[in-house]
């Protein structure tokens, strides 16, 4: 996950530094210029940031007007990369020490669920603009390689998987965006893709088209829907050509999470993990080629940030204790 509840921008950061794999947070709370989409439309030609209505849209007179600007800085890293205006953790993140870490990971929203959620003039989403949305592909492209290059001067070890939470809506059939189209556009998103290619989500699409992807890294919500992935064919071809699975475990939600434990998560897991090896994967594969994580982002809890870190204390004390059962 990327987004955190926190308002203290070096909490935030040190407790995703507690992580065998740290991330740098997004901060919502702090400031509009937090949210996710916003981020991510830095500097996409034609975007409006009403941070007094907390709004942000693309004007499509503006977005031709401003195509020359973005042609001359194709070729810009400086152009793509992520301002202290529009993320007050990134840069300081950036600061820190993290050579000694297993892995780092980083995070922009997917050109789906971006050109999905933003609007045009009229209310619109640009999804249905095709000039619009074959540049916010690209665009999200060159997001995606500008910040894995900046990641990796710190560790080697470095990823930047795509945010998808509006995936699940293509395959609804009010949606003119279908995913046949989505597919083939993502293939060629992530072709161009720099680093491991992955993608995260916490709603439940259709499993054979995200198994079926040109991804490496799958991040999902397991604790509300591991029980029916794990019975799809594709996991285990995907797991076999050795990509990974990230486990979204942990529940981040007040009222889920204070119904479990170490041992009720631990069960959880490993039942999904017992189904996979009923269909032939060896187990030794299984946890080689997985990646625990909260089950979701939470901004909704009423006791802000508590739940959310006791969710990722839980979280390093299930990834021990698996550790020392199977590794």
């Amino acid at each position: 996950m990327g987004i955190m509840p926190h308002e203290d921008v070096d909490a935030a950061i040190n407790l995703a530094l507690t992580m065998d794999i740290p991330f740098w947070p997004q901060l919502p709370r702090l400031s509009f210029y937090e949210d996710m989409y916003v981020q991510a439309m830095e500097n996409f030609p034609g975007a409006i940031v009403d941070v007094k209505n907390t709004r942000i849209h693309v004007d499509s007179n503006k977005f031709m007007d401003d195509i020359p600007k973005y042609l001359d800085n194709e070729d810009n890293p400086a152009f793509f990369g992520l301002s202290d205006r529009y993320s007050a953790v990134y840069r300081k993140f950036l600061s820190k020490k993290m050579i000694h870490f297993n892995a780092i990971r980083g995070q922009v929203i997917s050109p789906v669920s971006l050109t999905l959620k933003i609007v045009d003039e009229n209310d619109k989403p640009i999804v249905y603009n095709d000039e619009i949305r074959s540049l916010a592909f690209s665009f999200i492209q060159k997001k995606v390689n500008t910040q894995f290059r900046e990641l990796k001067e710190k560790n080697e070890r470095t990823f930047v998987w795509v945010d998808d939470p509006g995936l699940e809506f293509i395959f609804n059939a009010m949606c003119g965006y279908d995913s046949t189209k989505a597919k083939k556009e993502l293939t060629v998103f992530f072709d161009g893709i720099e680093g491991p290619r992955g993608l995260h989500l916490c709603g439940r699409p259709d499993w054979d088209f995200l198994l079926s992807l040109n991804i490496e890294i799958l991040s999902f919500n397991a604790y509300a829907y591991g029980d029916i992935f794990v019975t799809y064919p594709g996991v285990k071809d995907f797991l076999e050509k050795g990509n990974v699975i990230g486990w979204g475990i942990v529940p981040t939600y007040f009222d889920e999470f204070y119904h479990e434990n170490i041992e009720t998560i631990t069960k959880r897991l490993e039942t999904m993990w017992k189904t996979l090896e009923q269909k032939g994967l060896d187990i030794d594969l299984i946890v080689k080629n997985s990646m625990l994580a909260p089950a979701t982002c939470n901004l909704l809890n009423p006791d802000k940030t508590a739940t959310v870190e006791n969710a990722f204390g839980l979280l390093n004390e299930l990834s021990k204790r698996l550790k020392d059962k199977y590794l």
